[in-house]
């Protein structure tokens, strides 16, 4: 692989999302990574749906959007066989990702003492879901518990009493996007110190990290945030607004943005109610009324067009399948085309970075279980030489 990491070797032991997610980042920067699965069905995820696809429909989209650019191998920890061989890969890694329950690969005689014995310059990273010690450091954490137990439900939804998840498995993404350059500042420390150390992140700590405002209304105003449906929590107008033909989405964060939506809906800017920020969020009931009256003489294409040249940010509310046929998604290398051994060449949501003066990257699909056990066992016996 080309780029950033293209000398680093990543053992992948993490399965379902948020760890394949973070060694998946890493190998989109170049890593090699080797992704070790269990003989006996691999990564859950591989379970995962629907949708399946294939000619046996048995493939998980879930898999393919957490495991390109991956080798995989597999291999039974609880085996004294299955035990040298990670042994040997240690040895040969700079960075081991794991997502197992706190002590479990304790267990298996991969504690971090022994691992750093086995490799004094490996960075391990470590995701669990609320934390490897404190009072509930042992708790199992999938997304949704995380999204609710770190308030991010109670931040989402259309009202205080009816709290929503969000739509993506945001407590995993993070927790994986956390990770890995958790992992990328280690490798740099270890540059001059010649050692690894671990990095620790969780679900917990992923959503928490991403309170941001509202984690500061209350810390420093004493205010509880609540959920505010598809309006800005301290900014107004700033949202959806229903027009004749459905939905868009305006954003005026400051008195400028402001008096040029106000000119093209014809409210006075300087009423009192609407003059200031501080105002227009008082009054922000009344100011979404005022404005979808007016919004509602024409349909989005038309809004659309007339904020677009007055410089107010505006948009459409897109479905998926809109969203990977816009240019601009396939503009910024978002989707990414690879060659999969049984579905052929498909498409798939690429890497949120470029680099600029970089080759475009040539991405590999995500394995079938056990797909490179050979070519890793030859890479191995190479290295060992």
């Amino acid at each position: 692989m080309q780029g950033a990491l293209g000398d680093i070797v990543v053992l992948d032991l993490s399965r379902a999302l948020a760890g394949p997610h973070a060694a998946q980042m890493l190998g989109d920067l170049g890593a090699r990574v080797i992704k070790v699965e269990h003989p006996g069905g691999g990564d859950e995820s591989r379970g995962w749906g629907p949708p399946f696809v294939g000619p046996d429909g048995d493939i998980s989209t879930y898999f393919l959007a957490a495991n390109r650019n991956k080798r995989s191998i597999a291999v039974d920890l609880k085996s004294a066989e299955g035990r040298t061989l990670i042994e040997r890969l240690v040895r040969q890694s700079d960075v081991l990702v794991e997502n197992f329950r706190t002590g479990v690969l304790d267990r298996l005689g991969f504690s971090v003492e022994r691992l750093h014995e086995l490799n004094p310059r490996l960075v391990i990273l470590s995701i669990t879901g609320f934390g490897h010690d404190g009072p509930e450091g042992g708790r199992p954490g999938y997304d949704q518990i995380a999204q609710g137990e770190a308030g991010l439900m109670s931040l989402t939804g259309p009202s205080p009493d009816e709290p929503y998840r969000v739509g993506a498995s945001i407590a995993d993404l993070l927790g994986g996007i956390h990770g890995a350059y958790g992992v990328v500042a280690a490798l740099y420390e270890r540059e001059r110190t010649g050692r690894g150390k671990v990095v620790r992140t969780s679900l917990l700590a992923a959503v928490t990290g991403v309170h941001s405002y509202h984690g500061t209304a209350w810390t420093v105003g004493g205010k509880v945030p609540g959920a505010g449906g598809n309006h800005h929590a301290s900014i107004a107008p700033y949202g959806a607004f229903r027009c004749a033909d459905g939905m868009i989405q305006i954003a005026a964060a400051n008195d400028a943005q402001w008096r040029k939506v106000a000119a093209l809906l014809d409210i006075d800017p300087d009423n009192p109610k609407y003059a200031i920020n501080r105002e227009r969020f008082a009054h922000r009931d009344e100011l979404i009324s005022d404005m979808e009256k007016a919004l509602a003489a024409h349909d989005r294409a038309h809004w659309l067009a007339v904020l677009g040249k007055a410089g107010v940010p505006a948009g459409a509310i897109r479905s998926i399948d809109e969203v990977y046929a816009w240019e601009q998604t396939r503009s910024q290398g978002l989707v990414v085309e690879v060659d999969h051994p049984v579905l052929g060449v498909i498409e798939l949501p690429g890497p949120p970075l470029r680099f600029d003066g970089d080759p475009p990257v040539r991405h590999t699909a995500p394995p079938a279980l056990g797909e490179h056990g050979d070519e890793v066992l030859a890479w191995l016996e190479e290295r060992e030489r």
